[in-house]
């Protein structure tokens, strides 16, 4: 990966993250079942996996040709991605991106889809369906309000609320399924090809 980003060295996120997966065994990289599923219905074009982590899903979207930006704020993580797209002779498909998803932006309508699970945050989704091309899909899984039953301790903004993340979408999308399983919430989305004219215009 090289060197960490100016702001990052200290950044909490990264410490934790780099922590958890130094203490767990080699990932298996399995690709997640939403990851599967859109990329069938996704549109030809690159794709942007949020919060990817050591992620399956991000080599099983280079594998069937499509161009990748994995971003992650733990340096660990994308090291142990980018060791396996290079075992895999994929390396040349997925493109690391060290960064924090609370400020990090992708390039505006950029990517075929954007893809996300297990991360939450508000920012971060709002800035990814900014990154979707007309006709491209928006996928998102997180964790919702319900797994502070479980566990109240853990964060009210990393939980999607009632009406996420369809409340924040901007104009122009269809949302094509929301399901709650559990305590985690997947959610697909696609933008429409072209902008809706207004009555009267």
């Amino acid at each position: 990966m090289g060197d960490v980003p100016p702001g990052l060295a200290g950044h909490p996120d990264r410490i934790r993250w780099n922590q958890r997966y130094a203490s767990r065994p080699e990932p298996d990289f399995a690709a997640r079942p939403l990851a599967e599923r859109v990329l069938a219905l996704a549109p030809a074009g690159p794709v942007l996996e949020l919060a990817c982590g050591p992620s399956g899903s991000a080599l099983l979207a280079a594998a069937s040709g499509r161009l990748v930006t994995a971003v992650d704020v733990s340096d660990a993580a994308l090291e142990a991605l980018g060791a396996e797209a290079r075992r895999r002779d994929l390396d040349g498909r997925i493109t690391l991106v060290q960064a924090d998803l609370t400020t990090w932006r992708a390039d505006r309508e950029g990517y075929a889809l954007v893809l996300c699970t297990g991360y939450w945050d508000q920012a971060a989704f709002r800035a990814g369906a900014d990154a979707v091309v007309p006709g491209g899909l928006i996928a998102w899984q997180a964790f919702t309000t319900q797994v502070r039953v479980q566990r109240p301790s853990f964060p009210l903004s990393w939980c999607m609320r009632e009406g996420e993340p369809a409340g924040l979408l901007p104009g122009g999308f269809e949302v094509l399924s929301c399901d709650d399983e559990g305590t985690r919430r997947q959610f697909t989305a696609r933008r429409a090809l072209t902008a809706t004219v207004r009555a009267g215009s």
